[in-house]
């Protein structure tokens, strides 16, 4: 067989495959389909996704929601308003002391961590980090090496 340039190879390709017959459905394929067709037609509308509620439906639904959450926004308005403020901050002051000791802990962690890496001089900071990149880079190397002597030499 002569070797085949690019498009006579596509040519070629495609004469091959028109002229298979055509696969056949199995039988059962038709009843599926409609029957999956016929199952889907038979859920109601408020059981879909929001795109196949009707326009007056979704209008109603968004005006109601709109009216709910304003009227829950005004309601803690007129809640808060009527509250003693002081002795809620008290009050929650005591109930979040834990917290409040977890975010100081954390504070100082933090804070004595940035002093720790401060105090090292920037030469040592980049020089580690070039070393882990070399190990990084050694490793990488020495798993592709694995790779081709132990996986490929096998298959």
């Amino acid at each position: 067989m002569k070797k085949l340039n690019e498009q006579e190879l596509e040519q070629f390709i495609h004469s091959t495959l028109r002229s298979l017959p055509a696969r056949r459905a199995p039988r059962s394929l038709e009843s599926r389909v409609l029957a999956a067709l016929e199952q889907q037609a038979m859920i109601p509308w408020y059981h879909k996704s929001w795109s196949y509620w009707p326009q007056a439906v979704r209008a109603a639904f968004l005006v109601l929601a709109t009216g709910v959450s304003g009227g829950v926004m005004a309601a803690f308005y007129l809640g808060l308003n009527t509250v003693e403020q002081s002795g809620l901050a008290a009050q929650a002051g005591e109930r979040l002391g834990l917290f409040t000791s977890i975010y100081h802990v954390g504070a100082w962690i933090f804070n004595l961590g940035a002093q720790i890496v401060g105090s090292i001089p920037p030469l040592w900071l980049y020089g580690g980090a070039a070393f882990v990149a070399l190990m990084y880079a050694t490793f990488f190397g020495l798993g592709a090496a694995a790779y081709r002597s132990l996986y490929r030499s096998n298959n």
